[in-house]
Formats: C-alpha cells, structure tokens, sequence
C-alpha cells in the first residue's frame, strides 16, 4: 500500500464510539479515528519496511497514521533530527510509548537521549526519557548491568514529579531494570527503598508499586532459575 491508499484504509476503519473509549483512558484523540491497536498492527504487517513512507505517515498529524509511521519507519534510517523532532510531536502516552517500543529504542540515540530527555520540563519529552529506559531493559541485549545502573540516578532525582504521565514511566523504568537479572533486581529494590524515603506522594507510590512487582515471589523465582543472573 502507497500512502495514499493507506491513509484511505485509516479513514474507512474510523470509529466515533471507540475514539469516546480512547479519551477515558487518556489518549489525546484530536485526530483520532478511533482504530484498535491489534487492527494497527495487522495493518503494519502488509506494509514493507519504509523510512520516506513513514515520516509522510507522521506528517498527516493522524494519530493512528503516527502508530502506523513507528512500525513501518527503518531504525538504521532515522536521523536525531528526526528523533527530537518526533518526541516534541509527542502529545499522547501511547504513541510516545509505541513509537519508543516500536522504533526509537532501536536507533543508536536512544541510550543518550535518556540523560538528555529526563530533566526537561515537558510532560512527554520527560516521559520519553523514562519510556526509553523501560524499553532498552526488554529489548537491548548489548547494554550491560553498569549502563543500565546509570539510569539509577535519574529515576531518583525524577521521582518527585507528580504529573501522572512521568511519575508511571519512571516507575516503568525501575520495574523493568530489576526485572532484567538478579543483580539488576537487587540494586532496583535497594533504590526503591530509598526513594520511598522521599517526603513525596509521587516517589512514595513510585517506590511501593516497583517493591510490590520487584519482591514479588513470581519474579524472584523466575530471576534466580535464570541462566542469565549477572
């Protein structure tokens, strides 16, 4: 499918009631039609990787045209440019969590862009930093326990912010560190700990919802028969 055809597809699947359902959980549906995820990605599936068909797939500003872009763009071909350019488009917390997931984490900025993202005053940039951190703890099987330790700090200093959308990623981030090995789950719950320390409602429940997920018997059983546990 060229554009064109595509963006007919979107139009032809739009949904009002389900862009209501959208909106009660906190997307951003100015340009929304309303299309499930599940559909986006069978979508995505008939379209050939394509890094000039994605970023016209982001220029149409509809949101489910930008899930599209993030699943059909070539890692190796985006540019920083396009990078920041991206993230400051970022209005929703899905796309910025699909287009982190799908495509962003790949790309050889992504570890950077953590330190740079995580003190800025936007909610979705800020956001971004975090999203990225989770994602490189799935996915990224080349960083090694002293890079991901570095994110520590950040997590720290951040957990005080109390707006809804940064204060989950970071709790994101620390979950999916001390999911990732033994080693790594000792050290997150050790920061957990001390944040739960802070005299903030945001850090304290930052702290008690990683702890709950990270000591839970479950993760602890699947960590210690891991053969990847240092």
């Amino acid at each position: 499918m060229n554009y064109e055809e595509i963006i007919k597809k979107l139009k032809s699947l739009a949904n009002p009631k389900n862009v209501e359902g959208m909106a009660r959980f906190g997307i951003d549906t100015r340009t929304a039609l309303g299309i499930s995820i599940y559909t986006l990605r069978d979508i995505a599936k008939e379209i050939p990787k394509n890094h000039e068909l994605a970023l016209k797939l982001w220029a149409s500003g509809i949101h489910e045209a930008r899930h599209l872009a993030s699943q059909v763009d070539e890692p190796d071909k985006v540019t920083e440019k396009q990078f920041d350019s991206w993230v400051t488009d970022f209005n929703s917390w899905d796309i910025c969590d699909q287009v982190c997931s799908n495509l962003f984490d790949q790309t050889p900025f992504a570890y950077k862009k953590v330190f740079e993202y995580s003190g800025q005053k936007e909610e979705f940039v800020k956001r971004t930093a975090f999203t990225l951190i989770a994602c490189l703890s799935v996915h990224n099987k080349e960083l090694k326990d002293p890079d991901f330790e570095k994110f520590f700090p950040l997590i720290s200093k951040e957990a005080v912010d109390e707006r809804n959308y940064v204060k989950k990623a970071v709790n994101w981030a620390l979950r999916q560190i001390g999911k990732r090995n033994k080693n790594l789950n000792k050290k997150a719950i050790a920061v957990a700990k001390e944040i739960s320390k802070i005299d903030s409602k945001s850090a304290k429940w930052i702290a008690s919802d990683a702890l709950r997920e990270l000591q839970n018997e479950k993760i602890q059983s699947r960590l210690a028969s891991s053969p990847k546990n240092a």
